[in-house]
């Protein structure tokens, strides 16, 4: 095989570089209207014109880094997704098979390691062979390089097509880059930076990734036809494409094995042995999306994250242009144990397949806001059939996920939170029938509201009840009175300071039923405002990042930046933060959560909906809060969880303790398991005794 740069040279081993580069310039308007697009020859172009401005125009082109992939991995640096805008895996000249640069000057410029940018020559033998039905262009590897470049620059669809757009001017602009390029690079260089930056086909940015799409093998693994096939995609990455034209794409590759025994690299048996070969195509799926990771929901919500994260910018052009650069290694806060349990026990009760109907859990550490795992049952893609979304059904609308759900009783938390907050007692007391009317109460605007008339559900329990005993059975007329005694505006208000808010990103709406949930709210939101009660009162911002590095090309180290939790210990006093803790124990002690215990102290709280459109169990320990919710894609108020078959069961109704709370549970005794125990904090004595007897007086 005759070696691509035999001697070993580059540019500036080239004595007669200056007065090539010269001869160059002179000539540059006139060739390239004359021969470079010669079918412009006859416009009366004045070409001393061009010449003259040519070394004027500016030459001083950017090589930017190359954009590639963004490696996200779990909490302890296993790889979790590679995303990319542009899927490519950047390589060295030396881990490139021979045979592809081999191939690319064979067919595109054979005198590559010769010329200084323009290649006269190649230009002539471009125009015999066009004129002669085998179309060949005259630009060489450095000019297609310096289009490829623009079109990597390029910001809009408008730039791309002006990079792109064949015209006279833009030929001149892009010559007069070329012979800049052939000046501040060598030829290896500019042959290193041209395979990674050309794209072919298929997604596959580069010649690594084209290497494994279409062979699955490296690059410095391509065999010649394997060199030619993929070198043959540079004149139509979309025509040539072996997988989708495999009969086209074999036709190429063969002009290209005969242009490579012209130029000498093949002898001729060695042509004809590897033409008479098939494509022998080994394709590797496509990757670069949140699709193909093992966790595509938590990707999703990263990549979302990441567009929003200051870390990377100040302004949302410049996250976007450093999340489209790639290159950059993002640690997460996930725990991979923690995913696969609530992975496996939500499909255990809620089996993914063809059911609308979805379950979905999120855990959150407490104290730190880490987003510790992110888990549903439904299939993540875009295909129009049930058992598969594209939405994160954990997270709020402006990150990927849905409008939220109502959220039910989880919301009594809230009310309990006020209530202490305001020196209630555990011992303030309410006649709670099975049906009650409420009047009086008024929004944060002061308005009167109506008369509300309130229930019990199912799965609770009238008679006389104190704080304790309306919590342990979620009591809705016990609650719809402590909420008038507290007041409607106090407990709202007490839900934001807890990081609550609506997954359509509108404002709470504050009217007589908020103590009972029916706001659509996302889990993780739920999550997160039930840590802030195991942080004994610490609020933090949820995250699924802990640090980013960044590739910085030439500063000889990458660079790490810790991304910083954001909390804040003032959102609620750590003696109403016990006080609701101790409440929300007994709901595992012959209250609604009971059975649901995971062998060490947690608290929590069911929530069911109006007509079961929705089910819900929201619960921590000390070192780990969680939510899960349960309802139909298609959404809940029209088809709510009613006489419905899931999996190999059938529920009348279902309830928050029916298949949120065992998820719950089947996800935590698991996911706790290496973490210590901790106890709560006792009951403080500022709320009186912690009895669950209530007075038969009436201390409204």
């Amino acid at each position: 095989m005759r070696q691509p740069n035999p001697e070993g040279l580059t540019l500036a081993d080239h004595k007669d570089t200056l007065w090539r580069m010269a001869a160059v310039s002179a000539l540059a308007g006139l060739l390239a209207a004359a021969l470079v697009l010669p079918w412009l020859g006859g416009l009366g172009l004045v070409a001393r014109d061009a010449a003259r401005g040519f070394m004027a125009l500016p030459g001083d082109i950017e090589i930017p880094r190359l954009s590639e992939r963004i490696v996200i991995t779990d909490a302890d640096g296993e790889r979790i997704a590679e995303v990319a805008e542009r899927e490519r895996e950047v390589v060295p000249l030396d881990s490139i098979s021979e045979w592809v640069p081999a191939a690319l000057m064979a067919i595109e410029d054979e005198r590559f390691y010769e010329h200084g940018g323009l290649d006269l020559q190649g230009v002539f033998r471009a125009a015999i062979r066009t004129a002669q039905g085998d179309t060949e262009g005259g630009s060489t590897i450095s000019q297609q390089y310096v289009k490829n470049l623009l079109i990597e620059q390029a910001e809009t669809e408008e730039e791309v097509e002006s990079a792109s757009r064949q015209t006279i001017m833009r030929k001149i602009v892009e010559l007069r880059y070329a012979m800049d390029i052939e000046q501040r690079l060598t030829k290896d260089e500019i042959m290193q930076g041209y395979l990674n930056l050309a794209y072919f086909g298929a997604g596959a940015h580069g010649i690594e990734v084209a290497a494994k799409r279409y062979f699955s093998v490296s690059a410095d693994e391509l065999d010649p036809a394997q060199a030619a096939t993929i070198v043959g995609l540079v004149r139509g990455p979309s025509y040539y494409n072996p997988l989708d034209n495999p009969e086209a794409a074999r036709e190429r590759r063969d002009i290209v094995l005969d242009r490579m025994g012209d130029a000498g690299y093949l002898t001729a048996e060695e042509v004809r042995r590897y033409k008479e070969q098939g494509l022998e195509l080994d394709p590797t799926p496509r990757g670069g999306s949140c699709y193909h990771s093992k966790y595509p929901s938590f990707c999703d919500y990263v990549m979302h994250w990441l567009r929003d994260a200051e870390v990377l910018g100040e302004t949302p052009e410049e996250r976007d242009k450093v999340v489209g650069q790639g290159g950059i290694t993002v640690r997460t806060t996930l725990d991979s144990d923690m995913q696969d349990a609530a992975q496996k026990a939500i499909e255990q009760y809620v089996p993914a397949g063809d059911s609308t109907k979805f379950a979905t859990e999120v855990l959150v550490e407490p104290g730190t806001g880490a987003v510790r795992a992110m888990a549903q049952n439904m299939r993540y893609g875009y295909e129009d059939e049930p058992g598969t979304t594209s939405l994160n059904l954990a997270v709020d609308r402006a990150d990927g996920g849905t409008y939220g759900y109502q959220a039910g009783s989880t919301f009594k938390a809230f009310t309990l939170a006020a209530a202490l907050d305001e020196g209630m007692k555990y011992s303030t007391s309410f006649s709670s029938p099975t049906d009650t009317s409420v009047s009086g109460m008024r929004n944060c605007d002061g308005a009167r509201l109506g008369r509300w008339n309130v229930h019990n559900a199912g799965d609770s329990s009238s008679g006389h009840h104190n704080m304790i005993t309306a919590t342990k059975n979620s009591v809705n007329t016990y609650f719809a009175q402590l909420q008038k005694k507290v007041g409607l505006c106090d407990t709202a208000e007490m839900a934001e300071r807890l990081g609550v808010h609506r997954a359509d990103g509108e404002p709470l709406g504050v009217w007589s039923s908020f103590t009972l949930g029916d706001q659509e709210v996302s889990p993780l939101t739920v999550a997160n405002a039930y840590a802030t009660f195991a942080a004994r009162g610490t609020y933090c911002e949820p995250h699924p990042v802990d640090a980013i590095v960044l590739d910085r090309e030439g500063a000889g180290q990458d660079e790490e930046i810790e991304v910083p939790t954001e909390c804040d210990e003032d959102r609620l006093s750590t003696e109403v933060a016990d006080g609701v803790n101790h409440l929300l124990q007994q709901t595992f002690k012959g209250g609604t959560a009971n059975g649901l215990d995971i062998g060490r102290p947690a608290a929590g709280k069911t929530g069911t909906t109006d007509s079961s459109a929705y089910a819900w169990f929201a619960g921590y320990t000390r070192n780990l809060a969680g939510a899960v919710a349960v309802g139909d894609i298609r959404g809940g108020e029209q088809h709510p969880l009613q006489g419905v078959q899931i999996g190999d069961n059938y529920y009348g109704i279902v309830y928050g303790a029916t298949l949120p709370g065992p998820i719950w549970q089947a996800t935590m005794r698991e996911a706790v398991e290496p973490l210590p125990v901790e106890e709560f904090a006792a009951s403080p004595k500022a709320f009186g005794n912690p009895s669950d007897k209530p007075s038969k007086r009436d201390d409204a």
